[in-house]
This record gives C-alpha cells, structure tokens and sequence, in this order.
C-alpha cells in the first residue's frame, strides 16, 4: 500500500496580479489544484468555492471504483454550486475554474481533471505530464498544427475549452486510475508555473534531492525569476516510507481567505467580497468560446497571422539586403578614389583603391607601373614602398612617384 511520504501546497500572487485567483489543497487523501477565471470579482471566488467542495472528498475508500465516482461527483456538484452562486450574484457571470485533483486510494491513484492546469509525475528520474490541457492550443499541437514551443507563446493560449463555472451543467471530465510505488513524485501545478517554467527546467526541479516543500518553493520561485504574469500554485506528493505524521489539511491560495457575501464596503486583508457590480473591466487569463465559429475564426486568424509574419520577415530582409548592396556599392565606390604607391613586378607602381581584400574581392587594381626599379631606391624607401604608400588620389600618387625618381638620381 503507497503512504504519503511528505506534502506541500505553495501558492502565490505572482508579480502582475492584484489578487490570487488559484486555490491549493493538500490532505490526507486528497491533493488538487484549481485556477479561477473571471476577473478580479470572480475568479478567486471560483477555484475557493470549487476547493472547498471538493476537499469533502478527501476521505478513505474501498476501492478506486467508488473513489473515481465520488472524486468525480464532487466536481459536478462544485460546477452545480459555482452556477448557483452565479444566478444569486450575476455580476459574477462567465466566472470558472480549473480543477486537477487526484486522491490516493492504495498504491493506485484516482485523477480527476478539467482546463488547463497540469499534473506531473517523477518516476525512476523521468518526468512525464499525465494530464491534457483543454485549450484551443492544445488542440492545435494534437493536430500537428503548432509545436509545443509554440503553443507556450501562442497568442490563444489562454482559450479554454472546458472548464467548471456557469457554462454547462454537465462539463466533460478526464477521468483515470493509475498505479504509485515508493519514489514516485507527483507534482500538481497551475499555468502560472507550466507557462512559464520549461518542462526541462521543471525536471530538473522535481529530480532534485529535497523535501516536498523545498521543492515547491524552488519551483514558485523559478516562475517568479521568470516573471510571474499570473498567480503560480504548486502541490508536491511524495509517495514512500515512512509515512508523513498526521497533519491538518494544508488550504493555500484564495480558498484559504474568508468568503464573504454581500458586504456594503470593501473588505481588507484576506476575505473575499462578491461586489454588486464591476466598474471596470477585467483582463481575463483564461476564457472560453461563445460560438460554434468561434474555432474557424481563430483558425483563419492565425493564418492572417502567419502570412503578415511571412510578409513582415520578407520584407525586413529585402531591405536588410537592399541596405547591405548600397552600403557596399558606396564603399567600393569610395575605395575607387584612392591611391597607394607600392610594387608590381618589382618596379613602383600606383594601384587604384585601398591596400584590403574584402573577402575574394579586390578592393584595389593596378593603375599605372612605372619604370623605376624598387632595387635602385634606398633601402628607406624600398621599406616604404614594399608597405605601401597611401594616397588621396592620383595627382598625389603621382608625386610621391617622383620624389623616389628624384631621389635615385
């Protein structure tokens, strides 16, 4: 039977966000993380509601067939509570949340998950990603359209296609039941740590021999180094002996503030008020589609985007090209209107241009070669004439010629 070894739940605010719209939960049984949507009024009161009532699962079971079912009806009946809240409080409309929640039931382990935040699994030092985001993105790489990299900075990112909140009554839910042994390291997190954090990086984190919460603050951590544009929860599982000493549930992030309903002034601190309206609009993190055109239209977006990124690329390097040719032509064309003395064939000449090569081109060519031996001058001058003598132009050239012929004779 797989005993829980150690646990930790860190959450944080981030370095853009006002307010902490993720919730964290680490129990006995139960461990979940949940990032709310809706704006300043809205998403915190989300992932808190949906928490709460899905931490009531967090008792022992027989088997995994009744832990699947219970975990799962929990979901249900926070999505049943959170439209509930809503009609009671319609400034609150649209509000949701994402929920990744697995309770341990012997060595298996019962996983229930909607939206876009992640549950990762250390095994014998591999890390792999066992949940599926529901993102339009994620839909995107499935069909071969985008790569993962892409996706991490894809402009819809954020675009969810399922989530628990007001918009259907029976949201679709990733149901599964995998085995655990002794070593493995379960990690649940939401975006504000996988969209920042690289997987690469987060392996690194996770392989690291430390305790649950050593790892969890280094993993907040390195998203904070990365930014933060949004709230950041992580959850760490280690599953081993001995067995951790029993513990209250550790509540972390928006669902560990007060919930408070129909205050007449703003509350300060931890609680959260559920406002009467909403002066202003809210940025979203996350949102979901209102319309069954609403894919094409990204679809058809995103290709505007590659053309106009196509164009702008062709057209930067045309005229990176373009100013490359010109800066050429009016060197070479500067360098034609200099002179140096030097030799050819053993005499002093006068080239035309300068004394460099650029590259297998020839920036100088040979003008006029004189009679004049180099041997007949003096040893001062041969020196002088074998490094070259500069030039601002022929009639110059010219002259300097001369000097050596006067001084021979």
């Amino acid at each position: 039977m797989a005993t829980v070894k150690a646990s930790a739940a860190v959450s944080h605010v981030g370095r853009i966000r006002s307010n902490n719209q993720d919730s964290g939960y680490a129990g006995r049984r139960l461990f979940l993380v949940a990032d709310g949507m809706g704006g300043h009024a809205g998403g915190d009161v989300a992932s808190a509601i949906a928490t709460r009532r899905i931490a009531d699962a967090d008792v022992d079971y027989d088997n995994t067939t009744e832990a699947a079912a219970s975990l799962e009806g929990a979901l249900i009946a926070a999505n049943r509570q959170l439209a509930a809240t809503v009609a009671d409080h319609s400034e609150l409309t649209g509000m949701g949340t994402t929920v990744s929640a697995m309770l341990l039931v012997g060595d298996r382990v019962v996983i229930s998950h909607i939206g876009d935040s992640r549950i990762y699994l250390l095994r014998s030092g591999e890390l792999s990603q066992i949940s599926t985001d529901h993102t339009f993105v994620q839909r995107l790489v499935d069909a071969g359209r985008i790569t993962a990299e892409e996706a991490m900075v894809h402009p819809r990112r954020s675009v969810l296609m399922r989530v628990l909140g007001d918009v259907e009554a029976s949201p679709e839910i990733d149901s599964m039941v995998l085995d655990t042994r002794a070593g493995d390291r379960w990690m649940l997190c939401s975006d504000g740590l996988s969209g920042v954090v690289s997987f690469d990086d987060i392996h690194e984190f996770m392989s690291a021999e430390a305790g649950a919460k050593q790892v969890a603050d280094r993993l907040v951590k390195a998203s904070l180094d990365g930014g933060a544009p949004d709230n950041v929860t992580v959850v760490i599982l280690d599953i081993g002996e001995p067995p951790a000493p029993a513990t209250p549930p550790l509540i972390v992030g928006s669902a560990a503030a007060p919930l408070a309903f129909g205050q007449p002034e703003p509350v300060r601190g931890r609680g959260i008020r559920l406002t009467p309206f909403r002066p202003h609009p809210v940025q979203e993190t996350h949102f979901e589609p209102d319309s069954a055109d609403f894919f094409d239209e990204i679809i058809e977006e995103d290709a505007r985007r590659r053309r106009r990124r196509r164009w702008m690329w062709s057209f930067w390097i045309v005229l990176l090209i373009g100013a490359i040719v010109i800066t050429f032509v009016l060197g070479y064309q500067w360098t034609q209107t200099r002179y140096y003395v030097g030799e050819s064939n053993g005499r002093v000449a006068i080239f035309q241009g300068i004394q460099q090569d650029l590259g297998p081109i020839s920036l100088h060519e040979l003008h006029t070669e004189t009679s004049l031996d180099v041997a007949e001058l003096r040893t001062y001058d041969q020196q002088r004439v074998e490094q070259t003598i500069s030039a601002g132009s022929f009639s110059e050239a010219y002259r300097i010629v001369q000097r050596l012929e006067d001084s021979v004779e």
